[in-house]
Parts: C-alpha cells; sequence; structure tokens
C-alpha cells in the first residue's frame, strides 16, 4: 500500500456469514468422466459447490451476491469457497462473468485445469474510493483472494469496450493465481478502466498458462512455474522462475526483470477435486528440483492423492483440542472457511501431514497462544491458511521445527520438504493483533511458497499504531537449506526478516519499513538508524537472494531515515541479485545494501535506486 490509501476513510463492513445459495446436491450432478453422481461432502455453510448442469442465470446470481457482500469487507469475518464441478460453464452469447471479492476462494473440482472451463470472465477490479466510488481508484489494497485449478475462456460479450478488452486481475498482496488456464483473451493485472491513479502492489502467479500479459502499475510480481506467450512490461520489479517464455534480464533494470531459467525447488499448492468416482480427494503434489514449466502439461500433477475421508474437516466450533486429537489419530486437518478462535497451539507431529484451508480460513490467537507448531518432520503441508495476532502478545503465531532440534536424516528429507504455500499472517488490521514474531522457521530443507507477513498500516479505527499492533520481527529463519520463492513481509518494527540459517534462497522479496515510527529515537538500533528489512545474520557464510525490493514511507516523521534496507555479510558466498529501495512519499533510506546504493527519499519519490549485484 501507498500514500494515496491513507485519506481513503476505509471502514469494515461485519457481516454474518451467508449460507451457500446454490449448492449442487447429488441429483443435479453427473460427472462429465463417468456415470458416477458426486456426493458433496458437509464443507460447512460457506462452501457453494456449482454443477454445469445449473442455469447460467442461477450461478450468475449466486457469485454476485456473494461479491456484493465481500467486495468492501476487507477486515470482516466472512469467508467464502466457490467451487467448479467438471464442466463448461456459460456459453458465447450467454457467458459466465463475475468478480472475486475479499476473502473469497474460486477453484476448479477437476484433477486438471482443463476439467473445468469458465466461458466468461473472472476479474478482480480497482476500488474508487473517493467522490462517491468515481476517483482515487486503486487496486493496492486488493488483499486476501484466490483463483485456482480452472481454464478461464475469456469472453467479454455483453462489457464495455474497456472491460471487454481484458481479464482483469487487478490486485496486490495475500492474492494468489494457481493452475489456471487463461485462453481466448489477454490477462490484465492492471485495471485500466478506471480513473487513475490505478496504483497495484501485487502479486503471485505459479503453475498457470496464458498467451498475452499486461503488467501495467503493478509495482511488483513474481511468476513462478508458468508458460507465458508474452509480458508487457515492469515497474520497479518483476520476477520470474522456471517460467516457459519468460522475458531476459540481461539489461536490468531497464526493465527490471530478474529471470531465473529453474526454480531451485517447487511443490505445487494442494487442491480438491472430484475423481471419476465422483469422490472428493486432496492431490498434494510432490516437490521438483530445478523445475520450469507447468506441473500438468503431461496429464495430472505428480504427487500423491489422499482421500477426503483421511482428513478431519474441521470448522470454527471445532476446539484445539479436538482438532489436536484428530491429528494425533492419523488424520489430515482440512479447515473449512471461517474464523477460528485459537486458544491453545495446534499440533503437526506426524510427518506428511496435510493442513488445507478453504476461503481463507483464519486462526485467531487468543490469550497470548502460539495458534500453531509443526514439529521436527519431513514433507508437513500447510496451505490456505491465514493466522492472525490477538489483543494479548503471543511469542509466536507459528513455528516450523524445534529451536536448537535435532535435524537428522529421519527429521527432515530436501526432497520431501516442509512446505507452507500461500500462508498470511497479520498483526493488527481486523482486530488488535500482538505477536512478537510472526513465522520461525528451524527446521533444515523446508520450501516457503508465497508468504505474507503483514503488520497493519491500516483497518478497523484503533486496530493499528506503533504502541497498539506490535509486531518486533516477521520472518526468522533458522535451519539451513531454506527456500522462500514469493517472500512478503511488511512493517516489522524491528528487522523484517532475519536469516540465521545457511544456505538460504530467496526468489523475489517484497517489503515495506514500518510506516509508523513515532520518531527517529524510537526506531534506531546500536548506531544505526532504523532497521534492514532484509538481514543475513553475521556469521552466515552462504546466502542467495534474487530480485527483492525494500519501500519507505514514515508518514508519522517524514525526517526520519533507515541506514539500508537490506544488511549482510561480506562474504564470497553471500550474493544478493538485482535489488532495489524506493521511497513512496515519506521517509529516507541511505543505502540499498550495507554502504552500498544511492539513497532514496523525497527528492526521487518513486525511483528506485538499484543495486545489479553485491557480492
Amino acid at each position: 500500500m501507498i500514500p494515496t490509501l491513507l485519506a481513503a476513510g476505509l471502514t469494515a463492513a461485519l457481516l454474518v456469514a451467508p449460507g451457500p445459495a446454490a449448492v449442487a446436491s447429488p441429483a443435479d450432478v453427473q460427472d462429465k468422466k463417468s456415470k458416477h453422481l458426486p456426493a458433496v461432502p458437509d464443507l460447512g455453510p460457506n462452501v457453494t459447490v456449482f454443477s454445469p448442469t445449473m442455469p447460467v442465470e442461477d450461478i450468475q446470481a449466486t457469485v454476485d451476491a456473494v461479491n456484493a457482500r465481500q467486495i468492501d469487507d476487507e477486515m470482516g469475518t466472512n469467508r467464502q469457497s466457490l467451487l467448479f464441478l467438471p464442466g463448461t460453464y456459460g456459453t458465447d452469447e450467454k457467458p459466465l462473468q463475475f468478480k472475486v471479492g475479499y476473502y473469497t476462494e474460486v477453484a476448479g473440482l477437476g484433477e486438471s485445469p482443463t476439467d473445468v472451463t469458465i466461458n466468461g470472465k473472472i476479474e478482480v477490479y480497482n476500488r474508487c474510493l473517493e467522490d462517491n466510488g468515481t476517483s482515487n481508484c486503486i487496486a493496492l489494497n486488493n488483499f486476501w483472494r484466490t483463483l485456482s485449478n480452472l481454464t478461464l475462456q475469456v469472453n467479454g460479450a455483453g462489457q464495455d469496450g474497456c472491460r471487454a478488452t481484458a481479464n482483469f486481475w487487478a490486485v496486490s498482496q495475500a492474492v494468489s493465481l494457481r493452475r489456471v488456464n487463461v485462453t481466448g483473451g489477454t490477462l490484465s493485472l492492471m485495471d485500466y478502466c478506471t480513473a487513475g491513479p490505478q496504483f497495484a502492489s501485487g502479486g503471485y502467479m505459479a503453475d498457470s498458462k496464458a498467451n498475452d500479459i499486461i503488467n501495467g502499475s503493478q509495482q511488483q510480481w513474481f511468476t513462478r512455474n508458468s508458460e507465458i506467450g508474452s509480458w508487457s512490461n515492469g515497474v520497479w520489479n518483476a520476477v520470474f522462475a522456471g517460467v516457459d517464455g519468460a522475458p531476459a534480464d540481461s539489461t536490468f533494470p531497464t526493465p527490471p526483470y530478474t529471470t531465473l531459467e529453474t526454480t531451485p525447488v517447487s511443490r505445487e499448492k494442494p487442491y480438491l477435486f472430484v475423481d471419476d468416482d465422483g469422490a472428493y480427494n486432496v492431490r498434494v503434489p510432490s516437490a521438483q528440483i530445478d523445475s520450469s514449466g507447468i506441473s500438468w502439461k503431461d496429464g495430472i500433477t505428480p504427487g500423491t492423492t489422499i482421500k477426503l475421508s483421511d482428513f478431519f474437516v474441521a470448522d470454527p466450533s471445532d476446539s484445539v483440542q479436538t482438532i489436536n486429537s484428530q491429528l494425533a489419530r492419523g488424520k489430515h486437518l482440512l479447515l473449512t472457511p471461517g474464523v477460528y478462535g485459537i486458544d491453545n497451539t495446534i499440533a503437526i507431529k506426524r510427518a506428511n501431514t496435510v493442513v488445507l484451508g478453504m476461503g481463507h480460513a483464519t486462526l485467531t490467537a487468543k490469550n497470548g497462544a502460539m495458534p500453531m507448531r509443526v514439529a521436527d518432520v519431513p514433507g508437513v503441508v500447510l496451505a490456505g491458511v491465514t493466522i492472525d495476532g490477538g489483543e494479548v502478545n503471543s511469542p509466536l503465531l507459528l513455528q516450523i521445527g524445534t529451536k536448537n532440534g535435532n535435524n537428522s536424516s529421519k527429521k527432515n528429507d530436501p526432497l520431501n520438504p516442509t512446505t507452507l504455500s500461500d500462508v498470511y499472517f497479520r498483526i493488527g488490521g481486523p482486530n488488535v493483533g500482538k505477536a512478537d514474531l510472526s513465522l520461525e522457521v528451524n527446521s533444515d530443507n523446508v520450501l516457503i511458497d508465497h508468504i505474507w507477513a503483514w503488520r497493519a498500516d491500516h483497518g478497523i479505527e484503533g486496530t493499528f499504531g506503533w504502541d497498539v499492533s506490535t509486531g518486533r520481527n516477521g520472518v526468522i529463519i533458522n535451519g539451513d537449506n531454506v527456500t522462500a520463492t514469493g517472500l512478503f513481509v511488511e512493517h516489522y518494527q524491528e528487522y523484517n526478516v532475519i536469516w540465521n540459517g545457511e544456505n538460504g534462497r530467496t526468489v523475489f522479496f517484497q517489503n515495506e519499513l514500518p510506516y509508523d515510527p513515532p520518531n527517529q529515537e524510537a526506531w534506531q538500533h546500536d548506531g544505526v538508524l532504523g532497521w534492514a528489512g532484509y538481514k543475513v545474520a553475521d556469521d552466515v557464510t552462504k546466502h542467495t537472494l534474487w530480485g527483492g525490493g525494500s519501500y519507505i514511507f514514515t508518514n508519522v516523521d517524514p525526517t526520519i531515515h533507515a541506514t539500508r534496507g537490506f544488511e549482510v555479510p561480506d562474504t564470497a558466498g553471500v550474493q544478493l541479485n538485482h535489488i532495489l529501495t524506493v521511497n513512496l512519499g515519506a521517509g529516507t533510506i541511505d543505502h540499498v545494501v550495507n554502504n552500498t546504493g544511492a539513497p532514496v527519499s523525497n527528492d526521487n519519490t518513486g525511483i528506485p535506486s538499484y543495486v545489479v549485484q553485491y557480492q
């Protein structure tokens, strides 16, 4: 988010979560691959399952009603999953066109993205926050929504001239676009059809295929293991890893591209699907080393299928004791959409356990609890979960492995890494939040694939501020051989990221330093002004970062300085590639990394200071 958002006067609409308006029943649906009829499991009142036999008008009415509830519900408690059984929805003359609001998951239920086709549009537009919705149109806080596992056959029939030119996906942090096959039209990551300024601050796409992509006003974007036809431009930082058709980066920073031919370690997010017999399952993709392209090119994504009956299907009424009891019995965990009050620690102790959240399921700490801990075991997958701090300070929100634990071969496996996919953290915003640390990784060989750790710079009145919602650090990595692909960490009060482990690798890093230090005296240490956004410990001998940015907007006291955006040891094995700092309208960062790189200040607002390589 940048300063134009601060004057928007955002408020939260707290609505009662609705029941599903249209749930496909077994009598309604015939699986397109067989004569078996899918029996819809009980996934709670906030999951809607659509059948291709339903009239398009009924589906349209349902998705429009969900969007109307969620479009401005930024800090609300509603959570929603919209799931589509295999088949085609919409026609050339009567397309299915809808928008995706806050805390909404849209997903196909096929084994492959080609099993579900939406003939129409699935879009996110700018929100116009002033003059009765006609000005200050931005996507800077279009957070927390998901689109996955389907084919989007772009059809703008019936839309006006500008809207018909592309499928618009104008989003910012905590939004994932995974396993999406875009055909028949352009995918635009910027909404250029509204009044200005049309800023956007995303974003993440993986395991997807599209032809022409317009980056437009996206300040930064990360694309991983995908196929693209063309990419229009970059603003500050566009990173590609394992992307067929990615632009070259030989002239960085003009344009500001960072391109890796392969992704060092990758694993696609688990997904729910209906098999040929009509049974619901979860597919858990296998990890890959030095991979590129989409995982479903030659058929079903390699991995393991787990029956839904092997999951404990939880809802917000279930206690931590109940959840832990089911986990101890060998169950995996499916968190249906909702907000869960967590007054103890959910303990993941068994190797290869899958925890999958639907509809941005949210765990909120109560009474200073640590909401979740993963033991020193390999192969755990935690995906689609948001973890919030509560009013009483928690020492930690999520711990992976035991600090100074035993990382023997039985405890970790580089070919089967414990993996975090689309895991988000919040300190403040919807409620007062306090946590010393959001994420601590102690195990070796862990994969972090798209997280956003966010200490709130806005929200419901009274839930944010320097002494209100407090968070010392966002992410601390103590394990060795940890890889992060898509690391978004913002606004923490000291170092946002501390990397203590050896042989760490980060592909794409995005950071804003805290907006709200009251003065310089409150934000300095050891003779250093402020705190770097990304810190590699002084005794680390090997670490690599590709494509990272740290930004400043200290609007409470615009005279504040940060000495540097990145702080690393000066040793040959520590290398930072394509890094930058940016002033967003208040404050100064004196150097990009250590004492290297030109300052950014109000004299060059919005113009990055780049360092091509630091070693």
